[in-house]
């Protein structure tokens, strides 16, 4: 049975936040260079707080401490994803990709351009993880875990080829990463990284069915179940003619709406 504030509820707050906080990035990382260095320090801030809203809440099993927690990873998500689009922690490579290399070569090029963002992310996954290891709600780092694993997919699958790599939310000081996405193709890894996540998504619906109507093990479930719900449909953006600004048109300058959408 479907429960109003079990489910209906965590789907509106994740989707909101999903829509909301991705339009503000996008806007942070597409205004001029000298406004970086206060929206990093905003960023910060944000990010360290949501570290300490993890802890406090991750003590509580409460209905609140579950969405207190959720709210608090995605403060840290956002910290990590302004720092990278801002250039501040993308990798040690910042120039384009050599036309000649092919495979392992070209693997490694490409990988030195998100190096510094990926370890970085990596880190903060086992922090969170260690810190919640025992504590009985767990909500911020697996929300935190499960975007990480499902952006690292979507990097892979970008650099392997895909559809429709669309590239309008992409910030002009970091153009060069379009020159390490593969050709626009259907390639079975995409095929079968919506249907791994896609999998995730039924599993953590079938918990927030399963639990029991209002608990923080629904509440939790549901949100986890909407999250990976979304990582589906970004998944199939790269498979289907969609273009960002469609959604975030709002946060773009007019400068971005212009711009090519990908480079085969």
């Amino acid at each position: 049975m479907v429960s109003w504030s079990g489910h209906i509820v965590p789907f509106i707050v994740t989707v909101v936040i999903w829509f909301v906080a991705t339009g503000l990035i996008a806007w942070a990382d597409n205004r001029e260079r000298a406004t970086f260095s206060r929206s990093l320090m905003i960023g910060s801030v944000a990010g360290i707080a949501g570290l300490i809203v993890i802890l406090i809440a991750s003590l509580s099993p409460a209905v609140w401490a579950v969405y207190l927690a959720f709210v608090g990873a995605l403060m840290v998500w956002g910290w990590h994803e302004l720092s990278f689009l801002t250039g501040a922690s993308a990798g040690p490579r910042r120039g384009l990709a050599d036309p000649s290399l092919t495979g392992l070569a070209r693997f490694r090029q490409a990988a030195a351009t998100v190096m510094h963002h990926e370890v970085a992310l990596a880190l903060t996954a086992l922090l969170l993880i260690s810190l919640s290891w025992s504590v009985p709600n767990q909500i911020g780092a697996t929300v935190f875990v499960l975007m990480f694993g499902m952006r690292l997919i979507s990097k892979i699958n970008l650099f392997v080829g895909v559809p429709n790599s669309t590239s309008e939310m992409l910030p002009e000081h970091l153009g060069y990463l379009k020159s390490y996405f593969g050709p626009n193709r259907m390639t079975v890894l995409l095929a079968l990284s919506i249907a791994g996540i896609a999998g995730v998504t039924a599993y953590f619906a079938k918990l927030a069915l399963a639990a029991p109507v209002g608990s923080a093990e629904m509440v939790g479930a549901s949100l986890l179940t909407t999250l990976s719900l979304l990582g589906v449909l970004e998944h199939l953006f790269l498979a289907l003619p969609f273009r960002d600004g469609m959604l975030w048109g709002w946060a773009l300058p007019k400068r971005r709406m212009t711009t090519p959408g990908h480079q085969d």
